[in-house]
């Protein structure tokens, strides 16, 4: 009892003066300094390996309609540091199993005259910090808004940042490469003309932010665990060089409605003087709950086809019928509607899929434009706008059902919602019963145009709310979901493994709009997948789109060896083939790696990364010893070197490598690629050359 008492004592005169308290990471080399200043503002710094990572940082809320916010004026009451260290086995992912080990620092924070208390939790692990605010059950705080979030990252310089530009509604930006005091200028110029109209500020960006300082230092700022919370920006003052939190406000302005007990997400620092730690770190995950799904037998991964491609080049439509420009779903009958003869997901067309699937061993097939109501579905901001239930007269639900059964595939479903949240939840119990009256176990969910109701953004509170809803009515149903337009991942896959991908970035469907950046793939394992794995769709293989579809001359800025790569170094366990069939059959011998590469594994090695410039990794698959192997290069040509000392010893394999001839180029020359078989062990190096905008791929196959 003294000694406590004597404890006790220490702190509180020492509070007098402040307060300060350090926490290490297992190895050593982060060191987070917590400290709490004279006038009761709370702050926290960053080092690793001795150098400045974060320099001293605010912490705190800023309430709304309160005398007092949560910013300062706080004493220390309780400081608890403990270790935790385990092994668990995700059921789809990069590796078989993750450590989650890490140092924890937990705060307790009373502030003076309005005795309300807050927990500021921090765990350091090898890799970097995750922080989060904690409100517990108290009589002083229970309901509160937030006005906007104050958390501070203070950079030690004008670092090199990979960034896109802040929006409350898109994430589907090229990224941009530039110094952090050059964003003010050059956000403007990173909204395109088809996105929504920034609702930011001009230093806005989003996360997962990545940077490199000067001295050769690797930081990723992004957070974890984003439920029943706004999703955070980051406001910069180019000033000082400090980034501050900046959450999507609702309908009315307000950051949050929050009631105790309850926590912020958490927000991540990443860290390392080697940029492939950055792509192999598993804090975002780490930082999320165990799974809640007792029975996780149901969720599969998927490598699937489907008519997505040629609708998105406009070889075809989602619509059944020109007819009627204003139709309202339970007035029109639409088996009296003239065809309009480009409607992609009819019976006969499916089936061809379906054919297709089976003879090249894909999973399923994903087809869009099924169901009535794409006459007049964007941009009326309308509240009853899709049933999800009700097909065009040229799809037949259970005969289709009943086809891919006897070919062993199965079928994905599609929900484009239009953006109206109410219209999808008031359907959504229906819907999904639907889907298990006919075989469906996989949706893809789609939220393009402004959020219905009106006034709300697809990254607030209300909508995060929302997506966290569907995700775990589909668990019940035991139905996986593949979220597009949603809000960027923060690692609940974990949690809820039945979220196997989202799109939330700009994907391949902007090569048909004009086209991306050929580096832009070298970008996004850095950027948008330290969240999760992304429905990237890649495998194009004719790059000029006007020789199918002539009404539109947009050029896939990448090479095909590029695209085939794409299946290793952007992970997903939901992979898409999502050129047209006879592209494919105009190339069957790179067909085959498609066919042929894995969609879940057991270890992942990065070989080569630097951000924007390159990336190679090395995937074993799941339950076997076979390798395969990705490499995407940006807009300067390059020779990769590689050793494969993550080989089994004293095992001999046959590698088939897929790679850009010596005059392949994205613009110019995109198709010319080489294919050649080599014996390889363990001590096998391999030289390649990768041409602009493209890369190789291997198969590593046991002998």
């Amino acid at each position: 009892m003294k000694i406590k008492f004597l404890a006790c004592f220490l702190i509180v005169c020492f509070l007098k003066t402040g307060f300060a308290q350090q926490l290490k990471s297992p190895d050593g080399n982060l060191t987070m300094t917590f400290a709490l200043l004279n006038d009761g503002t709370p702050t926290y710094s960053l080092t690793y390996k001795g150098k400045d990572v974060i320099k001293p940082s605010n912490l705190g809320l800023e309430l709304k309609n309160d005398t007092k916010s949560l910013l300062n004026d706080f004493t220390v009451t309780d400081s608890q540091t403990s270790t935790f260290d385990e092994t668990w086995k995700p059921v789809w992912g990069e590796v078989a199993t993750i450590r989650n080990h890490y140092n924890e620092l937990a705060i307790t924070l009373n502030q003076n005259e309005t005795d309300r208390i807050i927990v500021i939790r921090f765990r350091l692990f090898n890799d970097g910090l995750g922080f989060r605010y904690e409100f517990p059950l108290q009589k002083n705080l229970t309901y509160f808004t937030i006005k906007e979030e104050r958390t501070q990252f203070a950079m030690t310089g004008d670092h090199t940042a990979y960034w896109i530009a802040g929006d409350y509604d898109t994430q589907e930006y090229d990224y941009t490469t530039s110094k952090l005091s050059e964003i003010r200028g050059l956000s403007k110029e990173a909204i395109s003309s088809n996105a929504s109209q920034m609702q930011f500020s001009p230093t806005g960006v989003q996360t997962s932010l990545m940077m490199k300082t000067d001295n050769g230092l690797y930081i990723n700022l992004h957070e974890a665990a984003l439920i029943n919370y706004a999703c955070m920006h980051l406001n910069l003052d180019d000033k000082n060089m400090v980034f501050e939190s900046w959450l999507t406000p609702n309908s009315n302005g307000d950051k949050g409605n929050m009631q105790a007990a309850c926590q912020s997400p958490w927000r991540t620092i990443m860290v390392s003087d080697d940029a492939r730690d950055i792509l192999a770190s598993k804090i975002t995950l780490n930082l999320n709950d165990p799974c809640k799904i007792d029975d996780t037998s149901w969720i599969k991964p998927v490598k699937y086809v489907g008519v997505w491609w040629e609708m998105i080049t406009d070889k075809s439509t989602w619509s059944y019928t020109n007819d009627f420009p204003s139709v309202q779903l339970g007035i029109t009958d639409f088996s009296k509607a003239k065809p309009n003869g480009t409607h992609a997901a009819n019976t006969k067309h499916v089936k061809e899929y379906i054919d297709f699937a089976a003879a090249n061993g894909f999973d399923a097939v994903l087809v869009e434009g099924w169901n009535e109501g794409w006459e007049d579905w964007f941009g009326h901001e309308k509240d009853f706008v899709f049933d999800f239930v009700t097909p065009y007269p040229d799809f037949d639900v259970k005969g289709i059902h009943e086809y891919a059964k006897s070919k062993g595939v199965k079928m994905i479903m599609h929900h484009e919602t239009s953006a109206s949240i109410r219209n999808y939840e008031r359907h959504l119990d229906k819907a999904f019963q639907f889907m298990k009256d006919n075989g469906y176990d996989a949706v893809k969910t789609g939220y393009v145009g402004n959020i219905v109701p009106v006034g709300e953004h697809h990254y607030s509170q209300w909508t995060n709310n929302h997506y966290q809803y569907v995700l775990e009515k589909a668990a019940d149903y035991k139905i996986m979901i593949n979220g597009h337009e949603a809000v960027r991942p923060t690692g609940i896959c974990r949690t809820y493994p039945n979220l196997i991908g989202n799109e939330a970035a700009r994907g391949t469907e902007f090569q048909a709009f004009g086209g991306s950046k050929p580096n832009h793939v070298t970008i996004l394992p850095f950027t948008r997948l330290i969240g999760g794995p992304m429905d990237y769709t890649p495998g194009i293989f004719e790059m000029n789109i006007s020789k199918f579809s002539p009404t539109n001359d947009s050029h896939v800025n990448s090479t095909l060896a590029n695209q085939l790569a794409l299946y290793v170094t952007m992970y997903s366990p939901l992979q898409m083939a999502a050129d047209l069939p006879e592209n494919y059959n105009r190339f069957t011998d790179a067909f085959q790696f498609i066919k042929d590469v894995a969609i879940d594994w057991d270890d992942s090695k990065y070989l080569e990364a630097e951000p924007g410039q390159y990336i190679t990794v090395a995937r074993k698959a799941k339950g076997t010893n076979n390798w395969f192997i990705g490499n995407v290069n940006g807009v300067n040509s390059r020779t990769s070197n590689i050793i494969f000392d993550f080989l089994e010893k004293g095992k001999k394999y046959e590698a088939t490598i897929y790679a850009d001839a010596k005059d392949t180029h994205y613009k110019t020359n995109p198709q010319a690629y080489t294919i050649r078989k080599i014996t390889v062990t363990n001590k096998s190096k391999l030289t390649q050359y990768s041409a602009p905008g493209g890369g190789y791929a291997v198969s590593i196959i046991e002998k």
